[in-house]
């Protein structure tokens, strides 16, 4: 497992505390897991993710991961309507490990409240909680 230095956490995505990252892409949001969620599950062997139209509300689970080591549940970190899905992740679920910020993003959503983008951990608090520090 990496050390708390070598993950990526960038600093153009917010952060939830069940580690699903969100991005901002015009009005609509990019949705996945992060570096310390993929790194703690190990690898990745499927990935289970909504349908486009679904809707989900901020705290819902929207899907699964699972791993050689675990299964893990999926969380909206934001409320919305599904418009994309990375279906690329059907055939090569390991794109989560290897990008998790890019290639292995998981949902598109566009939000029913952008203000709950502003609810989640910039880069420097989400590390400080990592670090069991905040």
């Amino acid at each position: 497992m990496k050390e708390i230095s070598e993950l990526q956490l960038p600093e153009d995505v917010r952060y939830a505390e069940d580690h699903e990252w969100a991005r901002a892409e015009g009005d609509n949001m990019k949705i996945g897991i992060d570096d310390y969620a993929q790194d703690q599950l190990g690898d990745i062997v499927y990935v289970e993710l909504p349908q486009v139209g679904d809707s989900f509300a901020r705290g819902d689970e929207f899907g699964t991961v699972e791993s050689v080591k675990a299964v893990a549940e999926l969380f909206m970190p934001i409320g919305g309507e599904i418009l994309a899905v990375n279906r690329a992740l059907e055939e090569s679920p390991e794109r989560v490990n290897q990008d998790p910020y890019n290639k292995g993003w998981m949902i598109e959503i566009r939000p029913s409240d952008a203000t709950e983008y502003d609810d989640l951990m910039p880069r420097d608090i989400y590390l400080e909680k990592l670090k069991g520090t905040a």
